[in-house]
């Protein structure tokens, strides 16, 4: 039942809240004959936002639950009252969540430290009710927008524990016994061949430092590889990226395996091929290698021989016994040394970063800002780069409709009641002003022509400034000669005589 309670990644489907209506209203009030407009604002959409939690261990809870769905905002009201914003969704993960777009794989947020917030969809704008389009020219404006509506966006959520020490050996080498030893945790340990089928954390004290600062440790215990599990043998290589932010690598070595072929020398060489094949640098880390179960006669002689081999190739090998709990003080204030070597190069270079950084603002490091610099991750200088900003709209044209595509143009358009004259006069100055109008013209549309955007079909028309000169001289000399005729016509009708009547006729 393990699986069904542990889930390390999952898909969810994130939509914002959508925004409040914008209200159109005007003032009635005593002696006021002509109350002008008041209209408010409709409320924004509540924020779907991902918080890291420490008391949550899993991704099971979005994993059943996959849409997510932020509150709607109010709609707004006469007396220029705001509706209420929309209420945030809050989805707990676990420390260690990666957020990432399912298309492109692309990282979007890394939550590693309890409390940091990642908003993954955003909430819909609310509508601006009358009372905001009123200005000199529109005094009496008898239309507001609508909220803004918001759809799906789908995100890939994947957990990797965050530790200190991963165990890493192959299925009933004894690291879940060893975790239950070394700490409070408890995963499932059974008396056969068995494997852990889900990652387990255990918390260890691993001595002091020197100023009598406590080391602790957090342990991670992931499910046993196998050879071949870089091909997709196993368990153990989609549960390795719980180890990935590891600082040092444990190799527990069964020193009584079930199978005769096998022995600690030749699966140490299987589990770091299996590593190097998942991700070269994990064995640029600091490793210690374990040879558990010495407390069987077979294990002790087996532990020895693979001693003398392992530390003959420069290798660290401890003896231990999961069972009786021998060698397992020395293993664990060796882990803390470990760690604690680890803790302080990493604090080290956070403090050179930061005073790298603060040398070239000429500013000076303060002993702050190594801690400031570790618990951000790496410090770092932002550079902000100014450039003219292009258009933020596609126009396609695929023979008969002209499309015009582009969040902010396609949110204008649904926004505003474009069945309204006023709202409609007012969309064409935005899209004049935007460059929409131009960008049509240059793609080769011309009057009477088709234009979809955001589903809404217009039919164009575009001024004559927007237009080539040719073709605007060409309109221009058509007006002036019909303006010509239209006079001539015109003269024509006020100088020639009128036509007699029949009884006229029959006097003469």
């Amino acid at each position: 039942m393990d699986s069904i309670r542990f889930v390390d990644e999952c898909t969810v489907f994130v939509r914002g809240g959508a925004g409040g209506n914008g209200s159109v209203s005007f003032r009635r009030e005593a002696h006021v004959p002509r109350g002008g407009p008041d209209g408010g604002d409709g409320g924004r959409g509540g924020h779907v936002i991902v918080v890291a939690d420490a008391n949550v261990s899993s991704l099971l809870d979005v994993h059943r639950s996959p849409h997510l769905r932020g509150g709607n905002g109010g709609h707004g009201a006469g007396m220029a009252r705001t509706g209420a914003t929309g209420q945030d969704r809050i989805v707990a993960v676990p420390v260690g969540t990666i957020v990432k777009s399912p298309d492109t794989a692309r990282v979007l947020a890394d939550l590693t430290v309890a409390g940091q917030q990642y908003v993954a969809a955003a909430g819909g704008r609310g509508g601006r009710g009358n009372l905001a389009f009123t200005n000199r020219h529109r005094r009496v404006p008898t239309f507001a927008e609508r909220g803004e509506k918001t759809g799906d966006t789908p995100l890939r959520l994947e957990l990797k524990l965050i530790a200190d020490v991963g165990l890493i050996g192959f299925p009933s080498a004894g690291k879940s016994s060893l975790v239950s030893r070394l700490s409070s945790a408890t995963p499932r340990i059974a008396a056969w061949p068995f494997t852990t089928l889900t990652p387990h954390l255990g918390v260890m004290r691993g001595g002091n430092r020197p100023t009598g600062e406590p080391i602790d440790v957090v342990l991670a215990d992931v499910p046993g590889l196998i050879e071949g599990a870089s091909q997709g043998k196993g368990l153990g290589l989609q549960f390795l990226r719980h180890v990935e932010r590891c600082h040092v690598l444990l190799h527990v070595l069964d020193g009584a395996p079930f199978e005769p072929e096998r022995d600690p020398i030749r699966d140490l060489d299987v589990l770091r091929h299996e590593l190097a094949q998942h991700d070269p640098s994990m064995l640029e880390r600091p490793q210690l290698i374990v040879v558990n179960k010495v407390d069987v006669p077979d294990g002790r002689a087996m532990a020895e021989l693979a001693r003398d081999e392992l530390v003959g190739r420069g290798e660290e090998v401890l003896e231990v016994s999961a069972v009786t709990g021998e060698g397992l003080d020395t293993l664990r204030y060796r882990l803390g040394e470990l760690v604690a070597a680890q803790r302080d190069d990493a604090a080290a270079a956070a403090a050179a970063t930061a005073a790298a950084v603060a040398q070239a603002d000429g500013v000076a490091a303060t002993p702050d800002d190594a801690g400031r610099s570790d618990r951000r991750g790496t410090a770092a200088e932002v550079v902000i780069e100014l450039a003219p900003r292009g258009d933020d709209f596609s126009i396609t044209h695929d023979g008969e409709v002209y499309v015009v595509s582009g969040k902010r143009i396609e949110r204008w358009v649904q926004m505003l009641p474009v069945e309204e004259p006023q709202a409609m006069r007012y969309l064409q100055g935005r899209l004049r002003r935007a460059g929409v109008e131009r960008a049509l013209v240059a793609a080769g549309a011309r009057t009477g022509d088709d234009v979809d955007i955001a589903g809404v079909l217009f039919t164009f028309d575009p001024e004559l400034a927007d237009l080539p000169a040719d073709e605007r001289a060409a309109i221009l000399a058509a007006e002036a000669e019909d303006a010509r005729r239209e006079a001539g016509d015109t003269w024509r009708a006020l100088n020639v005589p009128a036509a007699t009547t029949p009884d006229e006729r029959d006097d003469e």
